[in-house]
């Protein structure tokens, strides 16, 4: 197989990196992908970075002996603790991660307020700190950290009334704040904005970083000349958790079934 034809690794703490998987699909058409749910020690957010290193290591060597060209770490949480030592340790293989949409939301802000909602690991790290020392010293940011919102997501609860009840706990504070921008600070969160969408005004911008992810993605093969022209093979999926409920979800996040394999 020629490297151009080769597959793109995408992998999360657990289903989330499926709506970034979405966007490449999207924007990307022709490249084959394999995706990774590391729903076995879910949510990453609550972990040490240490911890979650060790893990994006280990998904990383998977990724990579199946045949991955490039990899995306389609989770905030990962991206600020292991990104910087990924790079370091593959300095041959195009590697892109996530980060909160700060610099967007800044730039779209009409009362001068952000709201972020996200995993404590995210709000907690330096690589957050430092955009908002780069991008936000002229509006003010309000962060939410949001525990139990990824295991709801994990279980295909996307309209469950808990899981409406805990968002509204979420996002009231931030409105009552003024908060005219949302930015969604988990790769899971893009899967409740039909949800999101019923509980903040019509004004209130909703931000998430996929898009921009794909399209990092597309500039980085096309650099490296990598990018596929072939019609894509079907997605492989592995997940360190219950496969099943790996199975049992992506109909109700992709709208696709698909055989998990275990990791």
């Amino acid at each position: 197989m020629s490297q151009s034809q080769a597959p793109i690794g995408v992998f999360d703490s657990g289903v989330g990196g499926l709506s970034v998987l979405r966007e490449i699909r999207q924007l990307l058409p022709n490249e084959s992908l394999l995706y990774v749910a590391d729903s076995g020690h879910v949510p990453y957010g609550e972990k040490s970075p240490e911890y979650i290193r060790e893990r994006c290591v280990l998904i990383t060597e998977h990724l990579l002996a199946q045949g991955a060209k490039a990899l995306v770490l389609a989770c905030n949480t990962a991206t600020a603790a292991a990104g910087a030592e990924l790079r370091e340790r593959y300095p041959h293989v195009p590697i892109v991660g996530m980060e909160p949409a700060v610099k967007p939301a800044a730039a779209a802000t009409r009362s001068g307020v952000v709201g972020v909602l996200a995993t404590t690991g995210t709000l907690k790290s330096a690589r957050f700190a430092a955009l908002l020392d780069r991008f936000a010293n002229d509006v003010r940011v309000i962060t939410q950290p949001c525990p139990g919102l990824v295991e709801c997501i994990e279980a295909g609860e996307l309209q469950a009334p808990a899981t409406r009840e805990l968002l509204q706990g979420y996002v009231a504070p931030l409105l009552a704040e003024g908060c005219d921008t949302l930015i969604l600070g988990c790769t899971h969160y893009p899967f409740l904005r039909p949800l999101l969408v019923e509980l903040v005004p019509p004004s209130v911008t909703l931000i998430d970083t996929g898009a921009a992810v794909a399209r990092q993605l597309q500039r980085l093969l096309t650099q490296h000349d990598m990018l596929a022209t072939a019609p894509t093979r079907a997605t492989r999926y592995w997940s360190s958790g219950n496969t099943a409920q790996l199975c049992r979800v992506l109909p109700i996040l992709l709208s696709e079934t698909a055989e998990v394999l275990s990791i």
